[in-house]
């Protein structure tokens, strides 16, 4: 509904700028040169932030690689601490082949909002900018500053956005001790009358590895023992089917506390699998916090059939625990053998707080204003986002970009998969929740 004094209610105008930002593509396919959009998406960002008043930076370490940045002035500027409100901007690719509506569309159909970016996280840069135009429209102010950052190459590792910003530009943070972005503040169902809001406190270290095998080359129709390419696929195969061992960091632990009481089972610290196996679509998210992982994504090997490389090389993307990292790359090297180099592509430490504090109380707070049923957990994401680069600042970093969500949705799934889409009234709750959660600080 739209006042013709104030413009439309934020709940309103949330679905219809998250199909318009979902229909620009923002493809990052991890090569500076190949990535599109992101200059198109942060300018209308800008132009959405700078109708309403408020104004906003364009920042890029490359051209088009472009990321937003704006400060909203709070009724207190002397004694209060900022808050940083981060999102991304870009997406991984889509094959529109593979999706039952075209991944750039936005449509809007059963409900839901589809495309590209519905989920991640597109949706909840739409939704910052609905609470915050709604504010703008009415003349009012947060207790507090608010830095924005809607951000480019989050897909990709961040270099050419958060990191960028946090190493090129961080007075434009300054005064932010804490930080709130995705992936947090979703419910999943525990019964009729109850929901877990998992809101983020910890997320894995990013260790992506590229492995390397030399050989002699030769005619293929040789026997052949010195042979490149069997060697990086033995390696990959031994890793790739590795299981890790269990280790339960505290911020796991604290989630699985949770979750055992919630749920009514008993929980053994040593032995958290059966209670993980009670989660549903939860369980291989939470799984993967447990142990580091290593799974092979990409090989490389060859240019004719009846040459045998020299070289062979694979990429694994790696994901380790909080003060891990050095382990799980030692683990890595005894397990793909010494004929195997093995070098680092992307290197970022794990990142963790604790779930106490005010802006813990204030999250839960509008959670449970919004949905009687809320019970706000702390968990620990196996991927990876901006915090990282944020939380070098200084910065204390949750995820926190609030969907109720249906009871028959993998949620999880929809990351990075066919058929992205997020709930109308997933929406216009995150909005609501937003809203009072911002307004309360």
């Amino acid at each position: 509904m739209t006042d013709p004094a104030t413009g439309p209610e934020p709940t309103s105008e949330v679905v219809d700028l998250t199909r318009e930002l979902i229909r620009i593509d923002t493809t990052n396919t991890g090569a500076a040169d190949t990535t599109v959009g992101e200059r198109a998406a942060a300018e209308w960002v800008a132009a959405r932030l700078e109708e309403v008043g408020v104004g906003a930076r364009l920042l890029e370490p490359l051209p088009g690689r472009t990321s937003v940045v704006a400060r909203i002035a709070g009724e207190d500027t002397s004694g209060r601490d900022a808050l940083l409100v981060h999102g991304h901007l870009d997406v991984v690719p889509a094959e529109p082949q593979e999706w039952s509506v075209h991944p750039f569309s936005g449509d809007l159909r059963d409900g839901y909002v589809w495309g590209r970016g519905a989920v991640d996280m597109k949706d909840f840069d739409a939704m910052v900018l609905a609470v915050v135009r709604g504010w703008q429209r009415t003349g009012y102010r947060p207790p507090r500053d608010i830095v924005l950052a809607f951000t480019a190459d989050e897909e990709a590792g961040s270099t050419h956005g958060a990191r960028f910003l946090a190493e090129e530009h961080p007075e434009l943070f300054d005064g932010c001790t804490e930080a709130i972005g995705e992936v947090g503040g979703y419910s999943y169902p525990v019964a009729d009358d109850a929901r877990l809001y998992l809101i983020q406190i910890a997320e894995k270290g990013i260790d992506w590895l590229r492995l390397q095998a030399t050989g002699t080359p030769g005619h293929g129709s040789l026997l052949h023992d010195d042979n490149a390419v069997t060697t990086i696929a033995e390696a990959v195969a031994r890793l790739g089917r590795h299981r890790f061992e269990v280790e339960v960091t505290p911020a796991v632990r604290d989630f699985l506390t949770h979750v055992s009481d919630a749920l009514g089972v008993e929980l053994d610290p040593h032995h958290p699998d059966p209670v993980i196996a009670k989660l549903g679509t939860l369980a291989p998210l939470i799984g993967a916090t447990i142990r580091n992982t290593a799974n092979p994504t990409r090989l490389a090997a060859g240019y004719k059939e009846n040459v045998i490389p020299g070289r062979a090389t694979a990429t694994v993307d790696c994901r380790s625990l909080p003060g891990r990292s050095e382990q799980l790359l030692a683990q890595v090297r005894q397990l793909v053998g010494p004929d195997v180099a093995v070098e680092y592509v992307q290197r970022q430490p794990a990142v963790e707080t604790t779930f106490d504090g005010p802006l813990v109380e204030t999250m839960s707070a509008a959670l449970r204003a919004e949905d009687p049923g809320a019970r706000p957990v702390p968990y620990v994401f196996s991927g990876g986002t901006d915090a990282k680069a944020f939380s070098t600042l200084g910065i204390r970093c949750f995820g926190f970009s609030p969907l109720r969500l249906p009871p028959d949705l993998d949620f999880t799934a929809l990351f990075h998969g066919i058929d992205e889409r997020v709930p109308v009234e997933g929406l216009q709750f995150g909005v609501r929740v937003l809203d009072r959660f911002l307004r309360a600080l």
